[in-house]
């Protein structure tokens, strides 16, 4: 199982926190998405994950991402 980490810009809330994981669950592979509004990350856990598709449902979902964290 792959992880991919990222650092989000724009996230302050749950509201935030559940667009997120609605867009990103919408990605081929993805079995687990954590979001942690405190430290503005999103982890995802799947299999075959796409770095464009995940940071573009990011995007679609109105945040800004930062910047990949190594995991």
């Amino acid at each position: 199982m792959a992880t991919k980490q990222y650092s989000v810009t724009g996230m302050t809330c749950e509201h935030c926190a559940a667009s997120i994981r609605e867009e990103v669950s919408e990605v081929p592979g993805v079995s687990e998405i954590m979001v942690d509004v405190a430290a503005k990350s999103v982890t995802v856990h799947g299999t075959d994950l796409d770095d464009g598709r995940l940071r573009a449902a990011i995007v679609e979902a109105g945040f800004g991402v930062a910047a990949p964290i190594a995991a």
